[in-house]
């Protein structure tokens, strides 16, 4: 598996350390996306139905609706480094999650479903960062939503953190 190295902060958003700090600095984040799934898919499937739609506090999401919403962020971060690995320098646009979540229908779909978006968007995940030229991985690029610019090698871990700091908050808050 392609070894991509950690991104430095200067390379990403100060809030985004939050899923920076969650990944280690030894350049497998490839080998995390691949192998996290499997973990994500045991854990949930040993959850009783009724667990799968528990909130842990009013107006929080629950475990369909945060599985629905890593897909979504991890298929909008991957567009995004796409755009930036091509070096296209259009400004893109932000995203609410809040909406995005609150449309999905989440808690309406089977988990058989969500499973297979969910590997569907993360096969397309890997596949674009182990073929990306290596000379792509320091390019940069601007969201609406972003303070600064991010690196592509810096998305690639965003993905990564991000599904781990919400796996992390499941099992924290849920179990």
């Amino acid at each position: 598996m392609r070894y991509i190295q950690k991104p430095t902060p200067a390379e990403y958003p100060a809030y985004s350390y939050i899923y920076m700090d969650l990944m280690e600095d030894n350049g497998k984040v490839l080998e995390y996306l691949q192998n996290s799934i499997a973990e994500i898919k045991q854990l949930v499937y040993s959850l009783p139905e009724e667990k799968l739609y528990d909130r842990y506090a009013k107006g929080k999401w629950t475990i369909k609706e945060i599985l629905v919403h890593i897909i979504d962020d991890e298929r909008i971060f991957s567009y995004r480094a796409l755009c930036y690995a091509r070096n296209d320098q259009t400004q893109l646009p932000g995203f609410e999650q809040e909406d995005y979540v609150n449309i999905s229908r989440a808690n309406e779909r089977s988990l058989d479903s969500i499973f297979e978006e969910y590997e569907a968007v993360r096969n397309a995940t890997i596949t674009l960062f182990k073929h990306l030229p290596e000379e792509a991985f320091l390019r940069r690029g601007l969201a609406i939503d972003d303070i600064n610019n991010r690196s592509v090698r810096a998305l690639a871990y965003h993905i990564a953190g991000h599904e781990k700091r919400h796996l992390n908050i499941i099992k924290e808050r849920y179990l």
